[in-house]
């Protein structure tokens, strides 16, 4: 015996009782499935309400807190590391293992988060444990030298263990606030229709600047002198105590934000399974079932079919979370997909490579200090004061990245996406080309604004690509009837090779620039590579990504 499609609908539940199922459940639950249903089809692609701007101002507030942290991270971890006194050729080891093990686990982590079952949603559980460790690593380092001088009375091991509590929260750190913005950003695209998206990489960029200004001037403060300072210890404990709660408002505001529909909801009154398509296409939207229909169901199907359509997806998404499986979808990315990584691995290079020796430039070359010289020397004090200025410099370009990311919204009608992206990359490369050829103190500050114009571009146009390529891949899936041509990949695992690239740079940074300065004799080197490599870029960016009409 054979159902046809009419007799098998007419036996559902008509959807007002889908709509009311369930009223003694929690009223986010409900909030959460409602708008997953919203657009009335069941079996058709879904398309999130339109956020209020409030919402995504909420959504937002985790990446204040998170830059927050990485400019006092920026602003004390080098003076952290040599009060407890780490051997120089450690370095290089505490800069390196975070990124290596990004760049490893970064898919990993968006795969999982992309069939996570958790009632709570797929993201945001992600989110919260990074966060966690993220505040772990941050007790770790400003606050391990303290600890261990506390728990280990034995002056002999007392600096040993000083220097490793101290870099496995170096590392722990670094580890955790690079790995939450991939699900961060997947969890914007999730709850968010096409239009919100782009609003809210823009709020994102626009908080990001804001947080780092708000760190680097919270950094620059005199705590240890103050109340705070001599009550708690020292400047360390300080920053810790204001980033931490910071980051905690943060956190709990961008978690409160917007309701996500779980995955899977096992309530058994609605029967509602919200689950991923095996052959869903590559980045696609995902659709709803119902637990017992599939959206590509024939015409014609047996009962034994229908029985056991309810258990292929589990099969299939325990067959995608194995590292084989992983690798295979990774390596099927689709070419326009691998540009934009490729492109976004020269920008965020040419990014790190004037950002993380940008201070020490501005102490040897732009202020002549010397960093050798004994520590009550005229040209110590030097260089000292040229990283201070370097400081502000780093300030001005966050605030500078905070308002291009607003100018962004009223550029994009005009040059469009290619346009913003071309521009971030030849403003940054002319900039710091002009740095280099003339090391000046004034000329370089104001220079630093068009830092941020590149910090802005890598948080944002690379991002609205992505939400572009799945728009577009949505429409011709639905043009083709919902059938697919390409095993399914989520959101969060797009997101997460794309920040993976952030990694991969500062492998190449970490590795390849101390040559070169070793090579070179002189710091200097690093703004001209930097230079070049953003010029590359503009060319690689005009030339080979992909842009949807």
């Amino acid at each position: 015996m054979t159902l046809t499609k009419q007799d098998y609908s007419a036996g559902l539940p008509p959807p007002s009782e889908l709509g009311i199922a369930g009223m003694d459940s929690s009223r986010g639950k409900e909030e959460s499935v409602l708008e997953s249903l919203a657009g009335g089809d069941p079996f058709g692609s879904v398309e999130p309400v339109k956020k209020s701007s409030g919402r995504l101002i909420m959504h937002s507030m985790a990446m204040l807190g998170r830059e927050f942290c990485y400019a006092v991270e920026a602003a004390f971890v080098t003076p952290v590391l040599l009060s407890v006194g780490l051997p120089k050729s450690l370095y290089s080891l505490v800069w390196l293992i975070s990124p290596i093990l990004g760049f490893v686990l970064q898919p990993v982590v968006g795969s999982a988060s992309d069939h996570c079952t958790s009632g709570w949603g797929k993201r945001r559980p992600y989110i919260l444990a990074l966060g966690f460790l993220m505040l772990l690593g941050m007790a770790l380092y400003l606050n391990g030298d303290m600890m261990v001088s506390a728990l280990i009375p034995e002056r002999g091991k007392q600096r040993t263990w000083a220097i490793v509590i101290t870099m496995l929260g170096v590392v722990l750190f670094d580890f955790a606030a690079d790995f939450i913005d991939g699900p961060i950003k997947a969890y914007l695209f999730d709850v968010c229709c096409h239009q919100d998206k782009e609003k809210g990489l823009h709020y994102h960029a626009l908080f990001t600047g804001l947080g780092g200004a708000l760190g680097y001037l919270t950094g620059a403060m005199d705590w240890g002198n103050s109340v705070l300072g001599r009550f708690l210890g020292s400047e360390f404990q300080v920053m810790f105590i204001i980033a931490a709660l910071v980051f905690l408002i943060c956190l709990t505001v961008h978690l409160c934000s917007i309701p996500e529909a779980p995955l899977r909801d096992d309530n058994t009154e609605t029967k509602l399974l919200l689950k991923v398509d095996g052959s869903s296409k590559y980045g696609s939207i995902e659709r709803v079932n119902n637990g017992y229909l599939k959206p590509k169901y024939a015409e014609k199907r047996t009962l034994s079919e229908l029985g056991k359509s309810t258990e292929t997806p589990q099969t299939q998404v325990q067959t995608r979370m194995t590292v084989k499986c992983l690798l295979k979808a990774l390596l099927s990315m689709p070419s326009h997909y691998r540009c934009l990584c490729v492109s976004h691995l020269i920008g965020w290079t040419a990014f790190l490579s004037n950002m993380l020796f940008f201070t020490d430039f501005m102490g040897q070359i732009v202020y002549h200090g010397n960093p050798y010289a004994p520590h009550n020397s005229t040209a110590y004090l030097t260089y000292e004061r040229g990283v201070e200025i370097g400081c502000w410099g780093m300030c001005i370009n966050a605030i500078s990245s905070s308002l291009y990311s607003y100018l962004q919204k009223a550029f994009l009608p005009y040059i469009g996406l290619k346009g913003l992206y071309f521009i971030g990359y030849l403003l940054f490369g002319i900039g710091t080309g002009f740095i280099g050829l003339f090391p000046k103190v004034y000329s370089t500050l104001a220079l630093c604004s068009l830092f941020g114009v590149m910090s802005s571009t890598l948080y944002t146009v690379p991002f609205n690509l992505i939400a572009e390529y799945h728009r577009e891949e949505e429409s011709q899936k639905e043009q083709n009837g919902g059938e697919a041509e390409a095993p399914g990949r989520g959101k969060g695992i797009d997101c997460a090779a794309l920040t993976c690239m952030v990694q991969l740079a500062q492998i190449v940074v970490g590795v390849g620039l101390g040559f070169l300065v070793s090579a070179a004799g002189s710091v200097i080197v690093v703004v001209i590579c930097a230079s070049a490599v953003a010029l590359t870029g503009c060319c690689f960016v005009a030339c080979f990504v992909r842009y949807v009409e």
